[in-house]
């Protein structure tokens, strides 16, 4: 309902105020507010009501939205925000220059009297609804972010960049791991490298792998303009056509980056295991490094596989032959990691961890950002490959400082993890009943749940048509993983100990974790306030995370959307991944792009929603359509302002 919430208490045991239309007193989505409650008994029932009675702290106090002049000649701006229920009014000695369907960003001034439009000053206008950059730089304003970098910032990297030479002195302070063959596995349009793998063969069947991290915190030192911009973007964010760094590119793309046949500083975590992926001993430490070669995972896949040729094949004729062949001399070692890497994962799931993998999207965009092709992305096993061993370095990490901490006998000053705490009760029994009623089995203990009986259920409904659906449903009801100064474990990953160690260039929470385990390794002691400062740290870090994905989903949703608007009246296959009363949500098999056809559209039949089996069901006819179906469609309308999709039944 338009300008209606809810206020959570302060006390987090006590539930949830309803306020009705009429009662936010200006209150927004997030605001801090004082509120008055009221209990009312109504049919044996207590229900609570409140009223906002004035605002604190405003959560959000900018926003994007389209320049509209109504008849009279006043100005307005509707915002994209969805849960900002007002337009906001622009004063007539400010709206000059300003046209209609311009997309600007507008800061809102004082709003006190809610019978009045509050007002906003444009601080930017972003230029025409509808052109690629301009909805794109929408998104990124929207969720909190910016596109450049301040003056001060931009200058500060200009300066480290300008002299990219790794002095002797540096050198003679790090292991040099210059003569040992690294290589990086990114995706083919990956600009910055921020990892590398290296592999050796030791005496006695053993093996020294070393997974080796840009060694971003020697540049970008705590308290400068870098430091400080770095912490305020969180992280960096990934768009459908773009990357919005967390450092300027001089730095993510070029000094940092671990780039093919340059010497790099790097910190490394190396590792001695056996033949079957046992570690013996590990090293954590600076070193100095240079890449050896540059391999995608399509042609790293390519190389395991012994055909170059089939880098076509998996990245859909991106790819050349030639760079696949390129790296056929790294094959043995390539065959030997991806041996490890598996048994370094079957050993991940023995213990409980869960599999959460989901089909992702590639978008390919024509010079105007229009999408011309939408497919499925492939998964590969070097994909994987990469992935076993970021974890385990992050795993080791994390153990180490834990253990380093405990042997000082201090309190948990010294650290920041990557927590996953286990599902919440009520959520998991209502996957209970929601699987049940699709005809699978989820054990659970009122409520407690084990990894091992989650991947029983994504075992029982591998290729079926319930999939996706189900594995969506499931990730739901899981716990978000978030930053924490206080270790309790990952409960997805089965691991007792993680951080996010692996990517300092575009994460800030790893720069962080390179930064305390460097002094752990040189045992220099940490403040009372570290721990005041760092769980700040984790708690803003966790949300631009969520801020990140969020506008990530946006940029997808808008090309979706884009995709669809130009295909009105074509036929699509589709499975049904949504029932409601007022009708069915249907994502199609290809884009993933979902839309709703409405219970009025479904036939000539009196159609009801039945809540028990997650069904619409006709009376007369029993035509029956269930979440989990395969339909046939077309696209009816695309509505690529609000991102929604119509289709109807062939």
């Amino acid at each position: 309902m338009k300008g209606a919430g809810y206020i959570d208490d302060a006390d987090p045991k006590k539930d949830s105020v309803y306020i009705e239309t009429g009662y936010l007193n200006t209150a927004l989505d997030g605001d801090k507010v004082e509120a008055a409650v009221v209990e009312n008994r109504v049919s044996g029932k207590i229900e609570k009501k409140g009223t906002v009675i004035r605002v604190i702290e405003r959560a959000k106090e900018s926003f994007v939205g389209t320049v509209c002049f109504e008849k009279e000649g006043s100005c307005v701006v509707v915002p994209d925000d969805k849960k900002m229920y007002v337009s906001i009014s622009i004063l007539a000695q400010n709206s000059n220059g300003l046209k209609n369907n311009q997309k600007v960003f507008v800061k809102l001034l004082a709003w006190v009297d809610p019978e009045k439009l509050p007002t906003g000053e444009v601080i930017k206008i972003l230029g025409e609804k509808g052109n690629n950059n301009v909805e794109m730089e929408a998104i990124v304003l929207e969720k909190g972010f910016e596109l450049g970098f301040p003056n001060i910032v931009e200058i500060e990297a200009s300066k480290i960049s300008h002299d990219k030479t790794i002095p002797s002195e540096e050198v003679a302070k790090r292991r040099d791991i210059r003569g040992t063959t690294t290589f990086t596995i990114d995706p083919f349009d990956a600009k910055d490298f921020d990892d590398a793998i290296s592999i050796k063969k030791l005496p006695d069947g053993l093996f020294e792998v070393g997974v080796h991290i840009a060694d971003v915190s020697h540049y970008v030192r705590d308290g400068s303009a870098l430091d400080k911009e770095a912490l305020k973007r969180g992280c960096s964010v990934y768009l459908v056509d773009r990357t919005i760094p967390m450092l300027p590119e001089v730095l993510s793309n070029d000094v940092c980056s671990l780039n093919p046949r340059e010497d790099k500083l790097s910190f490394s975590t190396i590792f001695v295991m056996d033949s079957n992926a046992r570690i013996q001993s590990r090293w954590f430490g600076k070193t100095v490094m240079n890449s050896t070669h540059r391999f995608t995972y399509e042609t790293a896949q390519a190389v395991i596989k012994g055909d170059p040729a089939l880098v076509v094949e998996y990245s859909s004729g991106i790819q050349t032959i030639a760079s696949a062949e390129a790296g056929m001399k790294h094959r043995e070692d390539l065959i030997e990691l991806d041996r490890l890497a598996k048994i370094l994962k079957k050993d991940k799931f023995s213990k409980g961890a869960v599999e959460f993998e989901q089909d992702e999207i590639k978008f390919q965009l024509d010079d105007a950002g229009k999408p011309i092709r939408i497919n499925k992305s492939m998964r590969l096993d070097t994909h994987k490959l990469v992935e076993e061993f970021m974890l385990l370095a992050n795993r080791e990490v994390a153990k180490f400082i834990f253990d380093s901490i405990k042997k000082k006998g201090t309190r948990d000053t010294g650290a920041i993890y990557r927590i996953h705490d286990v599902p919440d009760k009520d959520k998991i029994m209502n996957l209970v009943t929601f699987v049940k009623a699709l005809g699978y089995t989820l054990k659970s203990d009122d409520g407690v749940v084990t990894g091992q009986s989650l991947n029983d259920l994504l075992d029982q409904i591998e290729d079926t048509p319930h999939e996706s659906l189900i594995r969506t449903a499931t990730i739901r009801s899981m716990k978000k993983a978030v930053y924490s100064t206080k270790n309790i474990g990952h409960f997805g990953l089965a691991f007792s100990f993680y951080t996010h160690f692996t990517s300092p260039i575009r994460r800030y929470p790893d720069l962080l974790v390179h930064r305390v385990l460097a002094k752990h390794l040189n045992n220099e002691a940490f403040g009372d306030r570290d721990i005041v400062v760092f769980q700040k740290i984790a708690d803003s870090s966790t949300m631009r995370e969520i801020s990140a994905a969020e506008a990530e989903r946006a940029s997808k949703k808008l090309k979706q959307v884009e995709y669809m608007s130009i295909r009105i009246g074509e036929t699509f296959q589709g499975t049904i991944t949504g029932v409601a009363k007022w009708g069915i949500y249907v994502s199609e098999a290809k884009t993933m792009s979902e839309g709703m056809i409405h219970i009025s559209s479904l036939g000539e039949d009196y159609f009801s929603f039945d809540e028990k089996t997650y069904s619409i069901i006709g009376e007369k006819t029993g035509k029956k359509f269930t979440l989990g179906d395969a339909v046939t469609f077309k696209v009816k309308t695309a509505d690529i302002d609000r991102r929604m999709l119509d289709f109807t039944l062939v």
